[in-house]
């Protein structure tokens, strides 16, 4: 049975990069709609780390919040990427955490 052969013409002229996706749907780098989505993005990429980071030390949210001084509805938020974190309490929550922030 032959090998059905792709057609990278064809291939190349349907694929798209990232960016190329990125731009189309949010906007080209330095729009303001394009900000706004590296905002949202990072806050869950932040959150997600957080998140996960927690439950391998096995702390709830309420433990994590005692440790910094929020309420768990804060710490919440921070893991679901809604709000902004900011850089003070990301410091916190590394701390409380248990982790290093490496700069460089």
């Amino acid at each position: 049975m032959e090998r059905p052969r792709l057609n990278t013409k064809k291939l190349k002229r349907e694929t798209h990069s990232a960016n190329e996706y990125l731009n189309q749907k949010f906007g080209k780098i330095g729009t303001s709609e394009r900000e706004q989505f590296n905002a949202k993005a990072l806050a869950y990429y932040y959150g997600e780390l957080i998140k996960e980071t927690r439950k391998k030390k096995n702390l709830t949210q309420q433990e994590l919040a005692n440790k910094i001084g929020k309420e768990r509805a804060y710490i919440a938020k921070i893991e679901q990427g809604k709000t902004d974190l900011q850089i003070s309490n990301f410091v916190q929550i590394i701390n409380a955490l248990g982790l290093k922030i490496q700069i460089g």
